[in-house]
């Protein structure tokens, strides 16, 4: 299939695929000698299990460390160890920053505290 067929099925502009082509994350199945693209089922696909792991919160990235593992191994096992590392640490990088959030958020109230009771008392003398 060209391009066109392409983009319509998997939902994906003409940009995305040549983007992602660039990437390394799609090829085409073939060339023509006018340097038309042929896709075959395969980059549909491919794009499926993109979209479904940017759905994860996958970068593109992450992605490429990942699809072709999807595609090497029938039962998925394998991609789907290796996005479970990464969606773990995710989750610990996320983890980290909302102790981080919570140790501010106290500081911002334990000054915003201070602060009044300063007022206050500049206040009544």
């Amino acid at each position: 299939m060209q391009i066109g067929e392409l983009s319509e099925r998997a939902g994906v502009s003409h940009r995305t695929i040549h983007y992602y082509e660039r990437l390394g994350l799609i090829k085409p199945a073939e060339r023509e000698g006018a340097g038309y693209r042929y896709y075959d089922a395969s980059a549909q696909k491919r794009l499926e299990k993109i979209a479904a792991l940017k759905r994860l919160g996958l970068s593109l990235d992450e992605i490429a460390a990942v699809l072709d593992l999807y595609f090497e191994d029938a039962s998925g096992i394998k991609g789907k160890e290796k996005v479970l590392g990464i969606l773990e640490a995710q989750l610990a990088k996320a983890n980290a920053q909302l102790d981080e959030l919570t140790t501010f958020k106290h500081d911002l109230e334990t000054n915003i505290t201070r602060m009044h009771a300063l007022i206050a008392q500049a206040r009544r003398k």
